[in-house]
Parts: structure tokens; sequence; C-alpha cells
């Protein structure tokens, strides 16, 4: 009923989990990880406690090679891939496949590789919850600990759309980024659609025109304050938009195009 995939990347000291299920709330069972460990995926009938016994068992030496192979695996260097009651045999293989060649940081080639799994044909009795959980040294809210991602879909038709949805939220929120060498600033038809969409937020007054100045910019400061976008400038959002505005998708809500620009502005930029 479900496929998952635990990752690493020494490059960002990070490790992971990604995983969709025909199961309620499958966050809530599957992923546990922890940076002085690894990452453990627990599925099929899934027992809760392999999650903290197995992190102790890496913790003493134990190898994370799997016991029994029911449905299927994949290993690469740095991942494993796995999934039962799956509708093909080509599911893992296409994980694996997109994960490798995915460019990006580690929670978008999870997110990556849970596209490809369901593309492919996925849990053969549908989709319902969709989770990815990523651990990293002070990675968490304010360095307190090391949740550095934990994100999750209990119920949808589209859970893993969702769930990168919600990803890119929590990525613009609460992840910082490098500044930009340089920032740009918005003028013409694009400041002009950002400015109409903050004056339907009810951040602007005025009339929107094509140029972006002093009102507008306070127009953006305040929705960054409501939205808690406080680890970017106003000048680095404004950047974002620039450079985003273009790629992100019309979506249900202004709020959320506004959010998915400024995430795709923010993107070429390494997360601290």
């Amino acid at each position: 009923m479900t496929f998952s995939i635990v990752a690493g990347d020494q490059d960002a000291d990070a490790v992971g989990v990604a995983v969709q299920s025909k199961f309620i709330s499958v966050g809530s069972v599957v992923p546990f990880a922890s940076v002085d460990a690894g990452a453990i995926a627990t599925q099929s009938f899934a027992n809760v406690a392999y999650g903290p016994d197995g992190l102790s068992m890496l913790r003493d030496g134990a190898t994370a090679e799997e016991c029994l192979d029911v449905a299927g695996d994949r290993q690469g260097e740095t991942y494993t891939v796995q999934g039962n009651i799956l509708e093909n045999g080509t599911t893992l293989e296409a994980m694996a496949d997109a994960y490798e060649t995915t460019d990006g940081g580690l929670p978008e080639r999870l997110i990556a590789a849970l596209h490809a799994g369901e593309a492919a044909g996925g849990d053969s009795r549908g989709k319902q919850s969709a989770a990815l959980y990523v651990v990293k040294p002070e990675g968490g809210y304010d360095g307190g600990n090391d949740r550095w991602i934990d994100v999750r879909v209990d119920d949808h038709e589209t859970p893993i759309s969702e769930l990168e949805r919600v990803f890119k939220l929590y990525d613009v929120t609460l992840l910082p980024r490098e500044e930009p060498d340089e920032f740009r600033e918005l003028e013409g038809e694009s400041a002009a659609a950002v400015t109409e969409t903050l004056a339907e937020l009810g951040f602007y007054d005025g009339t929107p025109t094509e140029t972006f100045g002093e009102d507008e910019r306070d127009a953006l400061e305040a929705f960054r304050g409501v939205n808690n976008f406080e680890n970017h400038s106003v000048a680095a959002l404004e950047d974002a938009l620039v450079r985003g505005w273009g790629d992100a998708t019309d979506q249900a809500g202004n709020e959320a195009k506004l959010v998915d620009a400024i995430w795709h502005g923010l993107d070429r930029l390494d997360r601290q």
C-alpha cells in the first residue's frame, strides 16, 4: 500500500524520508529520522516501534540493509527506495532514476522521487496521504532541534502535489537562504500583476501600475509580516518575484501564486 524513499545528502549534512500511501496520515507512522543515527521508513504492516528501535540499532553500528524483500527495494550510494502492494515493478526504478537525475537539494529530490513513483504506477489501492521528514544538526525552528523539514498531508485526492505545495510554503517561511549577489526591482507588467495581487489580498489600496515604488514595497512588507517570511528581506522577496513570477503556476488563491513565485525566485539560492 505504500512507497517511500530514504536518502542522505552529505553536503547538506541532512538525511530524510519521503512517503506516499493509501493510508490516513502516513507521516505519523512511517518516517523516523535522527541526525546521530540516520533515517528509517517502516511500512507494509508498519510497526512504529521499528522507528526508535531501528535508530538505536543504527547508533550501535547495525547496517541499514532490509531483512525482508516482501515487495521490492532498490539501493543507491546514498539512498534506498522501497514499496509494497505496488501497481507494477517499475515504480521503484522510476523513483531511483528520479532521485539520481533531479537537480536541487535533498527535499526537491525526495519529492521528485515520489512524483515519479506515482506516475509509474504507485500504490495499487490508490493514494491518500504523503509526508516529507528531513533532519540536520540544529535544523529545527531557531536551531532548537534537528527537525529541519517536517511536512505532511494526511488526507487528499492528490497528496504528493499537495505535499509539494505545503513544502514550498514551509521552505519560504522557515528555511533561510543566502542573499542574492544583486537585487532586481519589479517593473512593467510583472510589477502591475504583483501589485494587483497585493491589492486583492488587502495589502494595497491604490491603483496598480507598472511602477513598483515605496507604497508598493510597503504593501509587500505587510504581506511579508502577515505570512511570517521574516527569513527574507523585502528586497530579497521583490528580487524573487522578479525572477519567479513567470514560473509561478496559477493556483486557487492569489496568495498561493505569490508564494509559488517567491519560491521559484529563491530556488537558485543555497539554503543556509
